[in-house]
């Protein structure tokens, strides 16, 4: 993350009175993984009273991914092992969401394909993070396995999801995502394998 999308900046002046408290970042990345459960919790239940709780419940979450940063930043308390908690946590939030939505959908029109598609797409999007992850530490300081355009990550798609999950489009989304992240895990995976094996060092022969 480069700290710089309008998600940030939008979550940087509602987390500028933490600073100097006692809030410290990983609490609001536990909020954010607690928040980010219970919607998966919710979207799992299927129903229309749930779908709206776990959308409302997601947005925070969503927000809480981006104020445990920008708390982290501001108030200069960035660290290895903070940063590998709010990774950790991101990645099985954001996989666990689309397992529970093929859960929640398995009365939809989809029928029997929802719970095979949640998983595709969930464990899809964890191999983007992970592939993602190790190709940035793999790579020269300033690399991203991809990035943003106007102001906006990548992720910040994730933000449409409660939304999404109101007007009950997710099984689309659900569809979409089980092609699409797998297509991007297996252009990252590539780019990851080509960086590795550039790296190998080379036998001098005899």
């Amino acid at each position: 993350m480069t700290g710089a999308s309008w998600t940030h900046l939008l979550a940087r002046p509602m987390v500028r009175p933490l600073v100097g408290t006692a809030v410290r970042p990983n609490h609001l990345t536990t909020l954010r993984l607690l928040t980010g459960v219970a919607a998966c919790v919710a979207f799992m239940l299927g129903t229309s009273a749930a779908m709206w709780w776990g959308g409302g419940l997601w947005l925070v979450s969503a927000f809480l991914d981006r104020a445990d940063g920008e708390l982290a930043r501001i108030g200069n308390m960035m660290s290895p092992g903070g940063h590998r908690y709010d990774y950790l946590s991101d990645t099985a939030v954001n996989s666990l969401f689309f397992v529970s939505i093929g859960i929640g959908l398995h009365q939809s029109w989809l029928g029997s394909w929802s719970i095979p598609l949640g998983v595709i797409s969930g464990a899809a999007l964890l191999l983007c993070s992970l592939f993602s992850e190790w190709l940035e530490v793999s790579s020269p300081p300033g690399t991203r396995a991809y990035s943003g355009r106007w102001g906006f990550d990548p992720d910040d798609a994730l933000y449409l999801m409660g939304p999404l999950a109101w007007l009950g489009w997710l099984a689309a989304i659900l569809i979409g995502t089980s092609v699409g992240a797998t297509a991007m895990a297996v252009i990252i995976g590539v780019r990851l394998l080509r960086l590795r094996r550039g790296n190998l060092p080379v036998s001098s022969s005899r």
